[in-house]
């Protein structure tokens, strides 16, 4: 994918870390010696210049992105960020809420993540690009434990297979827990065991740390 980060801050450099060795990443930032650090050390492309500025936009090659992330200081300058990468019709628009009277302001600006915990941000920007499947259902202190839900698409794997089958699977996290089943087809909820079996389009409750859950979902759907 290709993404476009504005705002080299903590949240902005620890975002580029993390993608960067799986994507095409461009870092924008008006101070040139932390965009001069970016590039250094993480190897990701970095401009100088604001992100609320077209031009500099165009030079990060916003329109081409799949994924814009707004991480900047200021709310007013998010959502004019948002505004733009809107404008260019790009799929997943994410943004750092400071203030949640923006709330209603970012969704009609199009962003489609917006996240208020800076502690959570990185992990949840990371998890909505790399595992859309997933939506977090409730957070507990900081990530520390989640309920995520998954569903198990089309031609899985785990089709067929029971929870004790998969849970034994070696790259399946240990701490993570299946703590329930629901099955859109039947539109009931199950509470599983391990001889419970899995189907396809199922949707499974997890429950765990915040990067367990990104594990656990990368084994389930691969």
């Amino acid at each position: 994918m290709y993404i476009v980060i504005a705002g080299a801050g903590v949240v902005g450099r620890n975002l580029a870390k993390r993608l960067v060795e799986n994507h095409d990443v461009v870092v924008i930032d008006i101070d040139r010696e932390v965009c001069e650090r970016v590039y250094s050390q993480y190897g990701a492309v970095a401009i100088c210049g604001s992100a609320t500025n077209i031009n500099v936009l165009k030079d990060a090659g916003i329109e081409k992105a799949d994924v814009a992330i707004g991480v900047m200081r200021n709310d007013a300058d998010n959502l004019a960020f948002a505004l733009l990468s809107k404008n260019y019709n790009i799929d997943q628009i994410m943004v750092r809420m400071r203030d949640p009277e923006y709330k209603s302001a970012y969704k009609l600006a199009g962003a489609t993540t917006i996240a208020g915990v800076i502690d959570l941000l990185v992990e949840e920007f990371v998890l909505d690009i790399e595992q859309p499947e997933i939506r977090k259902v409730y957070s507990l202190s900081e990530g520390k434990a989640e309920i995520s839900v998954l569903t198990v698409p089309k031609d899985s794997w785990c089709d067929g297979k029971s929870i004790s089958e998969i849970v034994k699977v070696d790259s399946f996290p240990d701490n993570i827990l299946i703590s329930g089943v629901f099955d859109q087809q039947e539109d009931r909820l199950i509470i599983p065991h391990g001889d419970t079996k899995v189907k396809e389009l199922n949707q499974l409750f997890l429950v765990g740390r915040s990067e367990n859950i990104t594990q656990a979902a990368k084994v389930l759907i691969k």
